[in-house]
C-alpha cells in the first residue's frame, strides 16, 4: 500500500543568471573575446555598439512558457534610440578599403618533412625507403626516436608486411642520424649529445675528451661527480672546465627547432597598474568592457506586438521567442558589467593589502595573504574570490603578475610576526645565489642561515621551497 508523506527540504540553488555569471568571471581576458563572440553569434538580439543605458527588463514571472505572452509586456524596457549598426550590419555592402587583400603568411616544413626530403637525397632501395619512413614517423617533436627498435620491427610486419631484422633498422638508423639538425633521431640524451659531437669539424682534444667523457662516464658526468672523472680520465681541472662549457653549449632536444609553424602566445594583463608619483592607479583592460547593446531591430518587433492583435496565436509565438532572446541578452550584458565590478573590487582589495610591494616591487615586502582575508574585505564569498584570482594577472611596473602570485601562507619570524612564504623563497633564491658554486649550500645548512635570519623553518620546508623555485640539489649546482 502506497503512502503519501509531506516533507519540507530546505535547498540552495542557483538561478541561470547567476551560472553565466560564474562562468564569466572565472574566464581570462583573452577566453572573454570568445566568449562574447560565441554569444553575438546565438543570440540575433545581441549587438557591438555603445548601450546607452536601459530599464530592467521584465520579470520572468510576467512569462509563460505554455501560454505563450502575457498581454501586458512592457515594450518601452527593449525600445532604443540607437541606430542600426553592429556586427551583423558590417561588411553587408561594398565601402572603400573593404576590398579583399591577400596576407602573406611565413611557412615552413615541418620536422617529418625535413627529414624525409633529406632522405630523397640518399641512396635507398623501395625496402629501405619503407623502414626509414618507419623510422622518421617514430620521431617525435622533440628529435628523439623512444620507440624500441622491436616495436618498430612488428611494425613493419603487420603494416608493411616486410621482414626484418635490428641490424637492418639500425643501419637505416645511423643513416638517419646524419640528417640535420645534428643530434636528430636519437635514442635517450646520451646518443644525441655523441652524435653532435661526432659531427663537429673540428675533433680538437677537448672534443675527443667529451667523446670519451659521454661515453665512458656520462652517469658520473650527469651527477656531477667531476673529481672521479678526472682522476679517471687523468686530465686537469682546466681541461675539465672546457669539457663541460663543450657538453653544455650541445642541444638536448634538437627537434626542438624544426617544428613547423608553431603558434606565438602571448600574455594579456586582466589588469593595468600604473604608479603615479606614489599614487597607484587601477584599470581593467578595455577587452573585458566590450560595448554590447540590445538590437533595436528585435526592440521594434515588441513594438509592433504592442500596436497589433494579441490573439494572434502566431505572433504570440514569436514574441516569445524574441522575448526569449531579449532576456537573453539583458542577462548576458549585466553579468558582464557585474564581472568588470567583481574584478575590480577584488584586485583594488589585493592592492590595498600588499600596497608596499606594489608601490616599490620589492617581494620582501609581500604580506601573508590568504583568500578569506580579500573575500572578507570585498564581502563575498571564498569561492568569488578564487574564480577571479584564477587565471587573471597584473600588468605592473615590475612586470606581469599572476594574481595567484601574491597569495601565501604565513611562517612564524622569532619576533613572533608572520612573514609570507613568498618572502622566504626569495631570501632563499638570494642565498644559493650568492653561493660558493664550488660548495654549495646543503639543505641543512639553508636552513641554519635561514634560522639566523629569524625565519622559524624546518629542513623538509626548506627543500619543498627549493623545489618550488626549480633549484637542484647542492650536488647537482656544484661547479669548477
Amino acid at each position: 500500500m502506497q503512502k503519501l508523506n509531506l516533507s519540507q527540504t530546505l535547498s540552495q540553488k542557483l538561478s541561470p543568471q547567476q551560472i553565466q555569471f560564474i562562468k564569466l568571471l572565472q574566464i581570462p581576458t583573452v577566453e572573454l573575446e570568445a566568449r562574447v563572440e560565441e554569444e553575438l553569434e546565438i543570440n540575433p538580439a545581441l549587438e557591438e555598439g555603445k548601450d546607452e543605458g536601459v530599464e530592467e527588463l521584465t520579470n520572468n514571472e510576467d512569462f509563460d512558457d505554455t501560454n505563450g505572452v502575457e498581454d501586458d509586456v512592457n515594450v518601452e524596457d527593449y525600445l532604443r534610440d540607437d541606430d542600426f549598426s553592429g556586427y551583423k550590419m558590417q561588411g553587408d555592402g561594398n565601402y572603400p578599403g573593404d576590398e579583399d587583400k591577400e596576407m602573406p603568411i611565413p611557412t615552413t616544413a615541418t620536422l617529418t618533412e625535413q627529414l624525409l626530403n633529406q632522405m630523397s637525397f640518399i641512396r635507398l632501395d623501395e625496402r629501405q625507403r619503407i623502414i626509414g619512413n618507419q623510422l622518421i614517423g617514430s620521431i617525435e617533436s622533440d628529435g628523439y626516436i623512444r620507440r624500441e627498435l622491436d616495436a618498430i620491427i612488428n611494425d613493419l610486419a603487420f603494416s608493411q608486411n616486410i621482414e626484418t631484422d635490428p641490424d637492418e633498422i639500425e643501419d637505416i638508423l645511423y643513416k638517419i642520424q646524419e640528417f640535420d639538425p645534428p643530434g636528430i633521431a636519437a635514442r635517450n640524451l646520451q646518443e644525441c649529445l655523441l652524435i653532435q659531437l661526432k659531427r663537429k669539424l673540428d675533433q680538437n682534444e677537448i672534443v675527443q675528451l667529451a667523446i670519451e667523457v659521454l661515453s665512458n662516464s656520462f652517469e658520473e658526468f650527469t651527477k656531477k661527480h667531476y673529481d672521479k672523472i678526472m682522476k679517471k680520465l687523468n686530465i686537469n681541472e682546466e681541461q675539465m672546465k672546457d669539457i663541460i662549457i663543450l657538453i653544455t653549449k650541445l642541444n638536448p632536444k634538437p627537434g626542438g627547432t624544426s617544428t613547423g609553424l608553431v603558434k606565438t602566445q602571448y600574455l594579456i594583463p586582466d589588469f593595468i597598474l600604473v604608479n603615479d608619483n606614489g599614487n597607484l592607479e587601477l584599470s581593467l583592460n578595455s577587452r573585458n568592457a566590450p560595448d554590447l547593446k540590445i538590437s533595436r531591430s528585435y526592440s521594434d518587433m515588441l513594438d509592433a506586438y504592442d500596436k497589433s492583435d494579441k490573439r494572434d496565436k502566431k505572433l504570440k509565438e514569436t514574441v516569445t521567442f524574441v522575448k526569449q532572446k531579449l532576456d537573453a541578452a539583458k542577462w548576458f550584458i549585466d553579468a558582464i558589467k557585474q564581472r568588470q565590478q567583481t574584478l575590480l573590487n577584488t584586485m583594488n582589495a589585493i592592492i590595498r593589502f600588499q600596497y608596499d610591494f606594489f608601490l616599490e616591487g620589492d617581494e620582501s615586502k609581500l604580506r601573508p595573504m590568504i583568500l578569506k582575508d580579500i573575500a572578507s574585505r570585498i564581502n563575498m564569498d571564498i569561492s568569488t574570490v578564487s574564480r577571479v584570482a584564477n587565471s587573471k594577472s597584473i600588468q605592473t611596473e615590475f612586470g606581469i603578475y599572476p594574481l595567484k602570485y601574491f597569495f601565501s601562507e604565513g611562517i612564524a619570524t622569532d619576533s613572533g610576526e608572520d612573514v609570507s612564504s613568498r618572502e622566504v623563497k626569495h631570501t632563499l633564491q638570494k642565498m644559493i645565489d650568492e653561493e660558493d658554486k664550488k660548495k654549495p649550500l646543503s639543505d641543512d645548512k639553508l636552513e641554519k642561515l635561514l634560522k639566523a635570519k629569524g625565519y622559524n623553518i624546518a629542513r623538509r620546508t626548506v627543500a619543498k621551497y627549493r623545489e618550488q623555485l626549480n633549484i637542484p640539489v647542492a650536488r647537482l649546482r656544484k661547479e669548477l
